[in-house]
């Protein structure tokens, strides 16, 4: 086929996978909004509400792998189109169901199928735009998500007030589907260089990543940081804020929608200037290692000091985990682009085995604690501190991994 121009492009291919990830990260973020819902209608305690919304990070870290292989081998228009199918069924699972397993299983369904939204724009950008572009429509694409959490936080809360949970979900099982059908139809494709390429020679390219040095510098840092924000951000802190800050739920409300706006000023900020700082010699490692190490502080004195400006650091931790992301194009670097899809979904798997299990953990080690007799308040900073030291683990085992290369 022709090469499409630029303005094609940007209509045909960036929107449609943008929309993708716009209900990717709203789906991700919904149950900070909701959960509290969920829980006072359905009785549900803290490991149970942290085993729900997780169940999404697990189905969506599982299906990193084979999803890096089918990217590379059908293109990013057709996986994406075909699991978003699945995202919608989970959606509508999660509408009508009235137990912890009926969710848990759309949630599931929804985590698995949109575990492709990022991935698949990842892969599409390599093919049919330049390497310099590439940081900049990362930012871009990373904008969408950060619209999408917006859109969970204050809106929903508002949304609420009209509507039940299970139309909401509902509405967004026929959105859902109606994105399918665009990236289906409209989405041009291109022959992948992996096209003939057979499972064992797919599955060496995904060992050699897993044998690299280069990558095991930054997975830690996807599970600790990416991972443990998205955990965080994802439920938890909705409840640190309830416990240890004493904040109602609109006022909870308000404050993530500061953080969902951080985090979009972040993504806007790589967006539009991400190719120039390149170009003008900045490097992209420092800006990430810069960004790392200011998040790390500000859940410092986050997990000290829970009330003392809250409202500032909150935010700026949304804008240095919406940096985060640049780890994605520091790890593919090192690859040919015929594996360039494995390369990230490798790191996301990282990502996401964080996630799930960071969740699932807070909320498992927060319960235990209580069992034992600790106060609420207490607890939870512990589970916060615990997080806080595998961050910093992680950080310095990339400083050091640095030194050594």
């Amino acid at each position: 086929m022709t090469h499409p121009d630029t303005r094609s492009l940007w209509i045909r291919l960036f929107l449609p996978f943008a929309a993708g990830y716009f209900l990717s990260y709203l789906f991700r973020t919904v149950n900070a909004i909701i959960g509290p819902v969920l829980a006072r209608e359905l009785g549900l305690g803290d490991n149970a509400l942290g085993l729900l919304t997780s169940t999404y990070f697990l189905a969506f870290g599982l299906a990193q792998l084979p999803l890096g292989m089918l990217l590379d081998r059908f293109g990013p228009r057709r996986v994406e189109a075909g699991l978003l199918v699945i995202a919608a069924s989970g959606a509508a699972v999660f509408s009508i169901s009235d137990g912890l397993g009926g969710l848990a299983i759309g949630r599931a369904l929804i985590g698995l199928g949109v575990s492709a939204c990022l991935m698949a724009s990842f892969k599409a950008f390599s093919q049919w735009f330049p390497p310099e572009r590439q940081a900049s429509l990362t930012g871009w694409v990373m904008a969408s998500g950060g619209l999408g959490a917006l859109a969970a936080t204050k809106p929903l809360e508002m949304l609420l007030g009209f509507t039940g949970w299970r139309e909401i979900a509902f509405a967004l099982a026929v959105l859902t589907l109606l994105v399918a059908g665009i990236l289906w139809l409209k989405v041009p494709d291109k022959v992948t260089e992996q096209k003939g390429a057979g499972l064992a020679e797919q599955l060496a390219g995904v060992r050699t990543i897993f044998a690299s040095r280069h990558f095991w510098r930054y997975a830690p840092m996807g599970f600790f940081f990416t991972g443990g924000f998205l955990a965080v951000q994802g439920l938890w802190v909705s409840r640190w804020m309830t416990v240890l800050e004493g904040m109602e739920h609109t006022a909870i409300a308000t404050r993530l929608t500061w953080i969902s706006g951080a985090m979009l000023a972040g993504f806007l900020f790589m967006g539009f200037f991400a190719t120039t700082l390149v170009r003008h010699g900045f490097k992209l490692e420092r800006i990430y290692l810069g960004a790392m190490s200011i998040a790390l502080a500000c859940f410092a004195l986050i997990s000290s000091l829970p009330t003392v400006a809250g409202n500032l650091f909150w935010p700026i931790l949304g804008i240095c985990f919406s940096l985060s992301n640049i780890s994605y194009s520091l790890v593919s670097q090192a690859f040919p682009p015929a594996v360039s899809g494995r390369a990230n979904t490798a790191l996301n798997l990282l990502v996401f085995a964080g996630a799930f299990g960071l969740q699932w953990g807070i909320g498992s080690s927060v319960d235990a604690l209580q069992a034992n007799g600790w106060a609420g308040d207490t607890a939870y900073r512990s589970a916060f501190f615990a997080l806080l030291g595998g961050q910093a683990l992680a950080l310095g085992w990339l400083l050091l991994s640095a030194r050594r290369n």
